[in-house]
């Protein structure tokens, strides 16, 4: 009876520790990810990563078996999830561990202690996958790592994380933001490759726009995913009148990072708003950037992975100031009708 009381005591304290803690953590189960560990570091002020990464951590959690730690940014004051604090996002130090980061953040300044961890996980030649704002994921103000600022100018850093890891930094908008939304078409080169497995035009879809990048993109990044650029906020929209589609520029291509001792390989995409993730072909593109970038592709069925949403998923509008106040990281954690849910 003792025995039983004080593992029962235990668990209790287990349980508040995993609820006081500044993030989140998807166990995963039996599936193709099963001993992978995914860390996924939200943190930006306009598209809702803190909303988008939670649930995209649930499904591959969930549908794949990877076990999943969500990051946040955090107010030091009162614990909360505040997109608008850039000089915080505790449990970097699981990227130790970590088999893939998936990284989307905007315009970050972390204190030292906390870009170590990042840095540390590069240097070990790990691959990353990029989202949205990722290309301009770092305005570093101290010495130590201002390489990572999104316009840095150093010569082996030239246009910072977003340039040098993942392919191309923060250029412009190129649909008109908030009016002109994005569809995918799937690069002609592409389309033989394991990672676009499922994905035929159209099927790629989300109401943030298109993002300028430079052409031709550096070597090493082939695309996957051209954005057409739509004359409206909805999947069946025309294309707009001009030439914003001729070219069409890349939202999604893979390349490698060489700051470690192997390549890393690297899925970036400029989409990835929360709201883009209530498309399926979105999510799948998603998905199956993840397999490729862990070396798994071979693992994508042919008709393409399971990207089902787990629990409800009503995310909100991407906008400056949008976050919702007062939540904390326990609020994302899986609930028992998600962990039944087939």
């Amino acid at each position: 009876m003792a025995h039983a009381l004080a593992s029962c005591v235990v668990a209790s304290i287990a349980m508040i520790a995993a609820a006081d803690d500044p993030w989140v953590v998807y166990e995963g189960g039996d599936g193709p990810g099963a001993g992978k560990h995914v860390v996924l570091v939200s943190g930006d002020e306009e598209y809702r990563s803190e909303e988008a990464l939670p649930q995209l951590g649930k499904i591959l959690a969930k549908r794949h078996a990877f076990t999943c730690t969500v990051l946040f940014a955090i107010d030091p004051a009162t614990g909360e999830i505040d997109p608008n604090v850039r000089t915080n996002i505790p449990g970097l130090e699981s990227l130790a561990d970590a088999d893939l980061m998936i990284i989307a953040t905007r315009f970050r300044d972390l204190p030292d202690e906390q870009m170590a961890y990042i840095d540390r996980y590069l240097k070990a030649g790990k691959p990353v996958v990029g989202m949205r704002t990722a290309t301009h994921a770092f305005n570093m103000t101290g010495e130590t790592y201002t390489r990572y600022t999104w316009n840095s100018s150093d010569p082996d850093w030239n246009g910072g994380f977003g340039r040098r890891i993942l392919g191309e930094t923060w250029v412009a908008h190129h649909g008109v933001h908030g009016s002109e939304s994005t569809r995918g078409i799937v690069a002609p080169d592409a389309r033989a490759r394991p990672i676009t497995r499922g994905l035929d035009d159209a099927d790629v879809w989300g109401p943030t726009d298109v993002y300028r990048v430079r052409l031709p993109l550096p070597n090493g990044c082939e695309p996957i995913i051209l954005g057409q650029v739509l004359a409206g906020m909805t999947p069946d929209a025309a294309p707009v009148d001009g030439d914003k589609n001729a070219p069409l520029m890349p939202v999604a291509w893979t390349t490698t990072h060489d700051v470690g001792p192997r390549p890393g390989r690297v899925f970036t995409t400029t989409m990835g708003a929360a709201t883009d993730l209530t498309s399926e072909g979105t999510r799948r593109m998603l998905v199956q950037g993840v397999y490729w970038a862990l070396g798994m592709e071979d693992q994508i069925p042919e008709t393409g992975a399971d990207v089902r949403l787990v629990g409800d998923y009503e995310p909100s509008a991407f906008g400056f100031d949008g976050a919702i106040k007062g939540v904390r990281p326990a609020a994302h954690a899986m609930s028992d009708a998600e962990k039944r849910d087939d």
